[in-house]
């Protein structure tokens, strides 16, 4: 049985586990500018920008039409709520493109989003994630975990509960406390 025919047995939180677990400390990191992305007032941004801030960055990437993104979208609210003012955040990523910018709008709106978002075409939010973890980008939503640092640790296509992603933060802070001792 193959790989890929073994995930699909696998119910849609043990994916999530699984793939999350398979595609931590990813050897790669975003090199060059990539352009193409704004906020949602039409203000060019530059995603380089976001990292290394001294916080975790949790990347969100999603469209308005993504059934899992629209399911769990509270989830990440709470989370960018109660992480913000001490280890990390949360950036949304829409790959609505301006075509669909009001159906974004109206997603982030929805799901009361609080935390920072960003527009681009699809093609622009498939080159940052390909050029940072050397992988194809999958669908939404999809999820790149950034070190305070700024060093990309973990990528996963799918849904990942923000359980998963405490823990991973809580362990990897932990160790690299050790590792400074």
């Amino acid at each position: 049985m193959s790989h890929f025919q073994l995930l699909k047995n696998i119910t849609l939180n043990k994916i999530a586990i699984f793939s999350f677990i398979t595609f931590l400390f990813l050897p790669f990191s975003v090199s060059a500018e990539i352009k193409g992305f704004e906020d949602f007032s039409g203000k060019p941004q530059v995603f380089e920008n976001y990292l290394a801030k001294g916080k975790w960055l949790v990347v969100m990437m999603w469209a308005s039409d993504c059934h899992i993104c629209n399911r769990e979208a509270h989830q990440y609210v709470d989370f960018h709520m109660l992480h913000s003012d001490s280890d990390a955040t949360v950036l949304g990523m829409s790959l609505d493109g301006a075509s669909r910018k009001k159906e974004a709008e109206a997603f982030i709106k929805k799901h009361s989003v609080d935390f920072p978002n960003l527009i681009a075409e699809p093609a622009t939010v498939a080159q940052l994630f390909q050029e940072s973890t050397g992988q194809g980008f999958a669908g939404t939503p999809t999820f790149l975990i950034y070190s305070p640092d700024g060093e990309l640790k973990a990528a996963q296509a799918g849904a990942v509960p923000t359980e998963l992603i405490e823990d991973f933060i809580k362990k990897n802070s932990v160790k690299k406390v050790l590792d400074n001792n």
